[in-house]
């Protein structure tokens, strides 16, 4: 049989963890290949690009769906276990669960949402849009472009997992790394300094933008997952004023209060802050902790080329 798409896959997916104990992701996919009775030619098809096999790219995006929704959790990587709201979804609904049953979780809304779409163009929640629109009004750029979208969001999320992961050492050095990456402090190995937790003054880091350290961006990371909120930020902005610094950057996993953001819009030195979603974005615009994995280039006609007398003698 062909193989299923990945909405189709997800009920079976939950079944498959029902027992409650974590299991492989390799593990699932090979129970699923039974239980749809996939040929070796099913497993063997490739997505169009040729950098994935079908079945397995599937399996793995209906088992983000689910993660991100909470009806699985991730122990450790590649390994997930059903969750209490799993459990009560495969009850409620025996027949299939699809993005349509998901859509009642906003952690589904929060998964699609992406800061650079504005809300004039959007006519729903992102799952709406990108699951029960007609196909038959949409252009295959604006598909291209909506699959871009939620594709990025999924990696921007995978991002902030692994970040969370790590310790926060590892995060001071990663923010270096983004800002160098923007631009800041330009190509030399020394232009960038962390401070660590020792004596840093409440600082965690330095960019110095010219050879000379004449001016230089004030670093704060914190390595957080609960939201940061204005003591922080007035730390930070005592901090930096110890340091006669004219330019700072707040940076957390999480995400900031809106007492945080309202003191930090009205303070001098100005205080920049981004939040984790607005650092995993960055992280892939600037090459930080990624690779390239595929580029497709969209052509157009060249009018100039065609209303020229080139093939006049």
């Amino acid at each position: 049989m062909a193989v299923p798409d990945f909405q189709t896959l997800m009920r079976p997916i939950l079944v498959q963890l029902e027992d409650g104990q974590p299991r492989a992701i390799g593990d699932v996919r090979a129970a699923l290949a039974r239980e749809f009775n996939l040929s070796d030619e099913d497993l063997a098809e490739e997505l169009p690009s040729g950098r994935a096999k079908t079945f397995n790219n599937r399996v793995g995006w209906a088992t983000t769906y689910l993660y991100r929704c909470g009806l699985l959790t991730r122990p450790k990587r590649s390994v997930y276990r059903l969750t209490d709201r799993g459990r009560q979804v495969l009850a409620d609904n025996p027949e299939r669960v699809d993005v349509t049953v998901l859509s009642q979780f906003q952690e589904l809304e929060e998964f699609l949402s992406t800061r650079k779409l504005g809300e004039e163009q959007r006519t729903g929640s992102p799952a709406q849009q990108s699951f029960t629109a007609d196909a038959a009004v949409i252009t295959p750029e604006e598909l291209i472009d909506r699959a871009y979208r939620e594709m990025r969001s999924a990696l921007a999320a995978e991002l902030l997992d692994q970040v969370g992961g790590q310790g926060p050492d590892f995060f001071e050095t990663l923010v270096l790394d983004v800002l160098q990456a923007m631009g800041y402090g330009g190509s030399r190995h020394d232009a960038a300094q962390r401070l660590g937790a020792s004596g840093d003054g409440g600082v965690d880091g330095v960019i110095r933008e010219d050879r000379l350290g004449l001016d230089q961006i004030y670093i704060q990371a914190k390595h957080w997952a609960a939201p940061v909120g204005r003591p922080e930020i007035q730390k930070f902005f005592g901090a930096l004023h110890g340091q006669r610094a004219t330019k700072g950057v707040f940076i957390t996993t999480s995400t900031f209060s809106r007492e945080a953001r309202d003191y930090a819009n009205d303070v001098t030195p100005r205080v920049i802050l981004i939040d984790g979603r607005e650092l995993a974005d960055l992280m892939i615009d600037f090459g930080v902790g990624v690779t390239p994995r595929q580029i497709y280039t969209l052509a157009r006609i060249d009018i100039d080329y065609f209303e020229t007398d080139g093939g006049s003698s």
